[in-house]
């Protein structure tokens, strides 16, 4: 019935930014070193928060499902 999904664009979305990120690690300047840094624990903590998100959300659908079934 639901087919999954294609996250073909977002892994090579995301492997260019990491290949982006690791050549500006090596870059003289260490103010873009220092950007690397928290860009990476930037992208760890949206990472994070979307997993949470969509947990919170399946939790809230098989609530809303339980309740639904209940008044039937």
């Amino acid at each position: 019935m639901f087919k999954n999904t294609d996250n073909t664009f977002n892994e090579i979305r995301e492997r260019s930014l990491l290949k982006w990120l690791d050549d500006m690690e090596k870059h003289e300047d260490v103010e873009v070193r220092g950007g690397v840094r928290l860009c990476r624990e930037y992208m760890n903590y949206l990472i994070e928060q979307n997993a949470k998100l969509k947990q919170e959300c399946e939790l809230k659908n098989s609530y809303l499902k339980k309740m639904a079934e209940k008044y039937k």
